[in-house]
């Protein structure tokens, strides 16, 4: 009689399965966003599976539908391109407050409005499913929580209050996101001039809090008027 096997081995396989399954997907991701690179934001999964070289068999092994593998390729992009330029771009120790919030937003943008493809690939697919909405909320909470730890470290190295650190950063990464969605549409200007205008939204905010030294009590206590255009 054939001998059963235990539970410790039957969970072994099961978990280097998962592993397997976990790497090919990354894998297969990298190759969709290269296909999506080289023939545009229109490309279906047979053409992702030409381009990468395998089945279109293999890619529905890994991934239940295109919109699975649309939210497996945009955590992808967000960890292998998006979120560690961001990470170096607020680590930056050398620069001043102004230059963090120039740094980053320039960051955002550009990486972007250097994936022609990408984007509106991935934006396409946001009626697709569930798990693209939530692959996108994922990553957006990713750089809106980056964000905050930077501020908050600055804004109490300050003596300042940060309470309102995560509203502040989720309403700067919503701004900045909803506008370079719109300029993605028609590129009407050019990306140096939007990231100035942004800029000049996103320093206005920081000065606020920091007029107020973070305390919205302050804030609100205070006289607000536009200042009166030089002569």
């Amino acid at each position: 009689m054939a001998k059963r096997k235990d539970n410790s081995e039957i969970d072994g396989r099961k978990l280097r399965w998962q592993e397997h399954k976990l790497a090919r997907r990354a894998e297969l991701s990298d190759g969709a966003l290269a296909a999506i690179r080289a023939r545009g934001s229109n490309t279906g999964m047979d053409e992702i599976a030409a381009e990468i070289g395998v089945s279109k068999t293999v890619l529905y092994r890994y991934f239940d539908d295109k919109a699975d593998l649309t939210s497996a390729a945009t955590m992808r992009f967000m960890e292998t391109r998006l979120a560690p330029a961001l990470a170096a771009a607020l680590g930056q120790e050398d620069l001043d407050e102004f230059g963090l919030a120039e740094a980053a937003i320039s960051v955002y943008v550009r990486t972007v409005a250097d994936e022609p493809e990408i984007y509106p690939f991935i934006m396409g697919m946001t009626s697709g499913g569930a798990g693209v909405r939530a692959a996108l909320e994922n990553s957006e909470r990713i750089v809106a929580e980056l964000l905050a730890g930077v501020l908050s470290d600055r804004l109490q190295r300050l003596g300042f209050l940060i309470d309102g650190s995560l509203t502040w950063s989720y309403g700067v990464v919503g701004a900045v996101q909803l506008a370079t969605h719109r300029w993605m549409m028609d590129r009407s200007t050019p990306v140096e001039e939007l990231i100035e205008h942004l800029l000049m939204l996103a320093w206005g905010g920081i000065t606020a809090i920091a007029n107020a030294q973070g305390d919205r009590r302050v804030f609100m206590s205070e006289r607000h008027e536009l200042p009166v255009p030089k002569a």
